[in-house]
């Protein structure tokens, strides 16, 4: 009879969870179904537009959602849930809030998801355990130099005074960056990764979509914001478009727009930059500026928005980012002639300014078998089937179509340079821990790319969005590639993933003690 009892319960339950787990996607309910839920959000994305949607769909209905039977009304409402807009919600509830996120796309992540070399952060306990030197103040005056002498001095002060915080504060919720490389434009190890070497991006938005859901903050996803509402000079909610079809007016006290660039917006960018027309983005394409231009409807400014970063190593059919990282652990650039043409570890623009004088306007990274070890976005690049790869670097020419007795004598050159610290032909000096002489070797075509957007709102260090006149528009606060100013003319390599995290967290830590003061 107990044996009965017993099967009779066991197939109860098991109908009662099926049944359940065919509902309309709630928030996880379990921490293994927030896992769930974030590494389904948080997949590679495609790079060409249909067949994005397509992925995007099929990977938000294994996702676990906040269904839209939610009420009107909020203590913050976030306009996008990528890296930024997450860090605010966490950061707004851990102060006591009751906020929401609304996600355009049909997932959570954004251009976040995409993010590959790692998290640029100073004076870091990481660093400091691997025996790194490093300073605020070197940080600073790299960033600096990097942006050409533009940047918010005062942005970049507070983002490079607070990056060993974030990378701290990530440990705390379980998004370890442990793992040190470089990027160009550093001197020092800097760059934060996961601890297996692997893609910064999907990692942490795994992991911030877990936490997110873990604290129960609801997060909508084909949730598009149309425009910010106002009364009486104050930012009170937005208008809200849930499946192209239900609108909806939610209010708040405060509001944080994390929206994103505009590097996937091909008219805004023909129009600030006809120079970059036609080049491929690396952009998922809910990065068309739509919140750049709902702050400007409530009387919000912009700065420095013809500042489009090219990112010199795309590849070009796939529209992918090749990871500077790739580079950081070793990696050579070498010409259709099978010759280096300069220090592969400046910074973005002149790396890239380097392959357009070639005349082929590309180029390809070669690399070994120990770099592949130690970049863990390579497996995804060779399963995307864009790397040649062979067991001599003569073999491994012959499919470059370059001349292999150039490739050869180029790899030995820098092969020498690596054991004597010294580049005498290009001044490379970071990127030289191991040579390349690990069988087999790898190629990727490469040429340059539409990647980030300097430009954008202008904020102050509270993360309140300012007017023309330099005065805080109340109730709303931005965070992320949404605003403009922190990287100046050029952007160094990990300082995007250190932004969002910084001032999401900023945004919501200062929206909150905005409603309390309410």
């Amino acid at each position: 009879m107990n044996k009965r009892l017993t099967a009779a319960l066991i197939l109860i339950l098991s109908v009662m969870l099926v049944i359940a787990g065919c509902g309309n996607n709630n928030a996880g309910n379990s921490k293994n179904e927030s896992k769930e839920a974030g590494s389904a959000a948080t997949e590679p994305a495609a790079t060409t537009a249909p067949a994005e949607k397509t992925e995007a769909v099929s990977r938000a209905s294994e996702a676990s959602y906040t269904p839209y039977d939610q009420k009107d009304k909020y203590d913050i409402v976030i306009v996008g849930a990528g890296g930024a807009g997450m860090s605010a919600a966490l950061e707004a509830k851990a102060a006591g809030m009751n906020p929401v996120i609304l996600e355009k796309m049909p997932v959570a992540g954004g251009n976040t998801t995409k993010s590959s070399s790692g998290m640029n952060a100073s004076q870091t306990k990481f660093q400091k355990e691997q025996g790194i030197e490093d300073s605020n103040e070197l940080f600073y005056e790299e960033t600096l130099k990097g942006g050409h002498d533009t940047n918010n001095k005062e942005l970049l002060h507070f983002f490079v005074d607070q990056s060993a915080g974030a990378i701290d504060w990530l440990d705390s919720i379980g998004i370890r960056l442990n793992n040190i490389t470089i990027t160009g434009g550093m001197k020092e190890k800097r760059t934060h990764r996961p601890e297996d070497g692997s893609a910064v991006g999907q990692y942490l938005v795994a992991g911030l979509v877990r936490n997110v859901q873990e604290q129960g903050i609801p997060l909508f996803v084909n949730a598009d914001v149309k425009e910010l509402t106002v009364q009486n000079g104050k930012v009170n909610g937005v208008k809200v478009l849930f499946n192209q079809a239900d609108e909806k007016t939610i209010s708040a006290a405060a509001v944080i727009v994390t929206t994103g660039g505009f590097g996937a917006n091909k008219e805004l960018i023909a129009k600030v930059r006809p120079d970059l027309q036609g080049l491929v983005t690396t952009n998922q394409i809910g990065s068309t500026g739509d919140g750049i231009t709902m702050i400007e409807k409530v009387g919000g400014t912009t700065v420095d928005m013809d500042q489009i970063q090219v990112h010199p190593t795309v590849q070009q059919e796939k529209s992918y980012l090749i990871g500077e990282a790739v580079r950081g652990e070793g990696a050579i650039l070498v010409s259709a002639e099978g010759k280096r043409f300069g220090n592969e570890m400046d910074t973005r623009d002149k790396v890239t300014a380097s392959i357009n004088t070639l005349p082929e306007k590309s180029a390809y990274l070669v690399f070994d078998a120990g770099v592949k070890s130690r970049v863990k976005a390579v497996d995804q690049y060779i399963k995307m089937g864009v790397v040649k790869t062979a067991d001599t670097i003569e073999a491994l020419a012959e499919q470059m179509k370059v001349p292999a007795a150039a490739l050869k004598t180029t790899v030995d050159t820098w092969n020498s340079a690596v054991k004597g610290k010294s580049d005498a032909e290009f001044g490379r000096a970071t990127g030289m821990d191991n040579d390349l002489s690990g069988a087999p070797y790898y190629a990727i075509q490469i040429g340059p790319g539409i990647h980030y957007t300097m430009g954008g709102v202008v904020i102050n260090t509270n993360t309140e969005v300012l007017n023309k006149e330099g005065k805080a528009i109340t109730g709303l606060f931005a965070a992320g590639e949404v605003v403009g100013g922190l990287h100046g003319e050029n952007r160094i390599g990990g300082n995007s993933v250190a932004e969002i995290i910084i001032f999401g967290r900023q945004a919501g830590i200062k929206s909150a003690e905005f409603v309390k003061a309410q």
